[in-house]
């Protein structure tokens, strides 16, 4: 029934509702009769005998009042005020009318006929437009054809857009979500609303499929967590820009953004669960480190779906940490999984071992590190200390502690490393590297990926925060170039490699064809509504200014030195081979970091790092006393220096 009545044209439409106006004279005109007290026999005397041509006299004019005042062309989901106000006007206009004809016919009727009869016309035409809508409404709700929505935020901006998302056909709102537990209970402009948390109860009452969030001024961070939430209930998520943006409601829908980053990307994600690679970790007792972090979070969300007996989180931040908990507390209880929050440093070599012998630790994930280039580049030594010194402790801990399986969170930033960042997570590949050809108990390997789309400190937050301010969006240079993947994929990717290794693997995630930051900034600025504003078009909203490159920033990255990749069970995951250092080397590098570090000189440390990973090569120009050092340490191992 439901696809019939949407299969009706316009005109159709119109002219159902026009048949309707005009049956609703009769049915007023005997309802006057009834208020007023005239018996039946009476009724069929006066109304059809001596007055008959009173009834299609006041049926042809309501047809062509309607047909004159357009109100069969006004959506049903359209009558307000306005209408209402045309709609009385109607209803007056036919009382005027039955007067007139009266008093010319001779019919003697008296004028409070007339003024009942037009009072109850318009009742009678009030009610049926407000029927029609509840029983539409009732069949849109109970069809599939129809988009179930509900807003994320009941607020200014969440009541302007439910306003607006009434003109939208296929589509309709059912209610509101919001966080502030005072507005539970309440209605707004007729749509009831429910706690965020409430969220599973609200798609089962109304089979809702749909979450706009409409919360402009909340942080990317919260609505990215609110939309991974809603999103593991089964909801599509989109975000709306700044109500500021919009323009009205024929843009409004192309201002709908999806959530979460994964729609910039120029290619199709991997959306597929983590199945075959659970095995590894079903059952086990499995610690996550930096659990707090973009990634770790996203680890841990991914390893508690397979169930593991024991989730140790470690976290160095505890707001990190009480928030990963937090989430994770709620999921562990519906899957039987019990969480540990251990609040530590990877560097605490009596409490990192501590914690795997107390929590009898199967696989380590090691997510832990410092990742922002230009901080590691302004503090080396802290750098090195946490992500190449931090890396061997925790390894060496695992080793002893009997742990099967440990994988390094690496990235594209250790090959061929411009900066200390990447020199570090080299550093920490080679320490691996070293340990994997000496621990046969414990299975090391290593994965490696580009950039990550939506992590913190990322291109996304931070140009999604300068779009929002009104620009301008700064971009290093216009020749950059990265490779991305979603969170979700990575960490998905991560745990199938994982379970992969036998030992000593270097494995690398095919992340697509690198993309140009400057394209994705304007696809950015284009997808919230806005245009860039250049010497094309110097009337645009948005404007890029390119700021140069930050200390020891590489224009393109690269995922593996050496040619010789291998294919392995899945297409998306690559093995490498990658030259690494000897025993004594090893040894001698990490026992020379350790006392630059002691001794508390950055300059010693980053000469370490020079001679350790021979392939740095600092992109910052020698102009400083400790940039030379780094030069002459290179010359040092036979390195050239550019």
């Amino acid at each position: 029934m439901i696809k019939k009545i949407i299969s009706l044209t316009r005109v159709q439409k119109a002219f159902i509702l026009l048949v309707i106006d005009v049956c609703l004279v009769p049915l007023a005109l005997l309802a006057t009769m009834a208020l007023k007290g005239t018996r039946a026999e009476v009724l069929f005397d006066t109304l059809l005998l001596r007055h008959w041509l009173l009834l299609p006299v006041l049926m042809v004019s309501a047809g062509v009042l309607c047909i004159a005042l357009r109100m069969n062309r006004i959506k049903l989901k359209d009558y307000s005020s306005e209408a209402v106000g045309r709609s009385m006007l109607m209803a007056a206009a036919l009382g005027i009318i039955s007067a007139i004809f009266s008093q010319a016919t001779g019919t003697g009727i008296s004028s409070g006929f007339h003024v009942i009869f037009a009072l109850v016309y318009f009742a009678a035409y009030f009610g049926s437009r407000l029927l029609m809508v509840w029983l539409l409404t009732q069949l849109y709700r109970r069809s599939r054809i129809f988009t179930r929505v509900a807003i994320y935020g009941a607020g200014r901006t969440g009541m302007a857009l439910a306003r607006e998302l009434r003109a939208v056909d296929g589509l309709v709102v059912y209610a509101f979500l919001d966080d502030n537990a005072t507005l539970s209970g309440m209605n707004v402009n007729g749509l009831p609303i429910f706690s965020g948390v409430h969220a599973a109860v609200l798609r089962d009452r109304y089979k809702i499929n749909r979450v706009i969030l409409a919360m402009p001024s909340v942080s990317v961070d919260k609505q990215t967590f609110i939309s991974k939430r809603l999103d593991k209930l089964g909801l599509e998520v989109q975000t709306l820009p700044a109500f500021s943006q919009l323009h009205g409601g024929d843009e409004l829908m192309s201002r709908l953004l999806p959530a979460g980053p994964a729609a910039l990307l120029m290619r199709d994600p991997l959306n597929e669960a983590l199945t075959t690679g659970c095995s590894a970790y079903r059952g086990a007792n499995v610690m996550i480190t930096g659990a707090g972090g973009s990634i770790g979070l996203e680890l841990c969300r991914q390893v508690i779906g397979c169930r593991p007996a024991r989730l140790v989180l470690f976290e160095l931040s505890e707001i990190a940490l009480y928030n990963a908990e937090a989430e994770m507390r709620v999921l562990a209880e519906a899957l039987g999984v019990e969480i540990v929050a251990v609040l530590g440093s990877v560097c605490d070599g009596i409490h990192v071992i501590q914690v795997m012998e107390r929590n009898e630790i199967a696989v380590v994930l090691h997510a832990a590190a410092y990742k922002h280039v230009p901080l590691v580049e302004m503090n080396p030594r802290v750098g090195m200390a946490n992500n190449t010194l931090g890396t061997a402790t925790l390894a060496r801990a695992a080793r002893d502690a009997g742990v099967k399986r440990f994988v390094l969170v690496s990235s594209d930033k250790a090959v061929r490393p411009g900066n200390l960042m990447g020199a570090s997570k080299r550093f920490a590949e080679l320490m691996i590297q070293d340990l994997a050809a000496r621990a046969p108990k414990t299975i090391f390997s290593i994965v490696r990926f580009g950039n990550v789309l939506g992590s913190s400190g990322s291109v996304i937050p931070l140009f999604q925060e300068q779009i929002a301010r009104g620009g301008p969006v700064t971009l290093t240079d216009e020749r950059v170039t990265r490779y991305f993947m979603t969170i979700q994929e990575a960490s998905r990717l991560v745990l199938l490699a994982g379970s992969f290794a036998e030992g000593g693997e270097v494995y690398v995630l095919d992340m697509g064809k690198p993309q140009r930051i400057g394209d994705l900034a304007r696809r950015m600025i284009a997808a919230s509504g806005y245009s860039v504003r250049d010497a094309e078009t110097p009337h645009g909203d948005i404007e890029i200014v390119v700021t140069g490159l930050r200390p020891g920033e590489k224009l393109h990255e690269e995922l593996m030195v050496r040619k010789g990749a291998q294919a392995t069970a899945h297409p998306k995951i690559i093995r490498v081979r990658e030259d690494h250092l000897s025993e004594l080397e090893t040894a001698a590098a990490l026992r020379d970091l350790r006392d630059a570090v002691d001794r508390g000189s950055d300059a010693e440390v980053i000469s370490v790092v020079a001679r350790a990973v021979r392939e740095y090569n600092p992109q910052s120009l020698p102009k400083s006393a400790l940039q030379c050092r780094i030069v002459e340490a290179q010359h040092a191992a036979d390195v050239p220096a550019e």
